[in-house]
């Protein structure tokens, strides 16, 4: 049996809700885009935050495919191993679809997260509960939920 991918334990590990297999995974400087804020989360605190509040807010997700290759990422331009992970999650009983963008570095470390999110209705609200939970968290200036 092959041994798991980068992004198959990524995938095990939001599956079943892990948030300290998924810290693991996570270099000390990742950076996550997010479809609710331009600026992105970055440093493994801010990320595993984020993390915190979106297993609270999802009432299920599912993966249901997988693309690998490489991509260029956003924070040095260069290309690294990548995989695409296309998702379905229910947030408040709206059904959203979405992809994870993941950039690895060369040890199978998480160093880059773009997340897409549609429709744009989904992003709207997702975005509100997120800030609001990373407010409520800490995490975020109350005035930026």
């Amino acid at each position: 049996m092959a041994e798991p991918t980068p992004a198959d334990r990524f995938r095990a590990a939001v599956d079943s809700r892990d948030l300290a297999a998924l810290a693991e995974l996570l270099t000390e400087d990742v950076r996550l885009y997010s479809p609710v804020k331009f600026r992105p989360f970055e440093g493994k605190a801010m990320v595993m935050g984020l993390f915190g509040v979106l297993v609270r807010l999802f009432e299920d997700i599912r993966y249901i495919g997988r693309y690998d290759g490489t991509c260029e990422t956003s924070a040095d331009g260069k290309e690294a191993p990548s995989a695409v992970l296309p998702f379905r999650v229910t947030v408040s009983g709206r059904q959203v679809h979405g992809l994870d963008l993941l950039h690895f570095t060369e040890d199978g470390l998480i160093k880059e997260i773009t997340v897409m999110v549609r429709p744009q209705s989904a992003v709207q609200a997702l975005g509100g509960a997120v800030l609001a939970g990373l407010a409520a968290e800490g995490l975020v200036p109350a005035e930026q939920s």
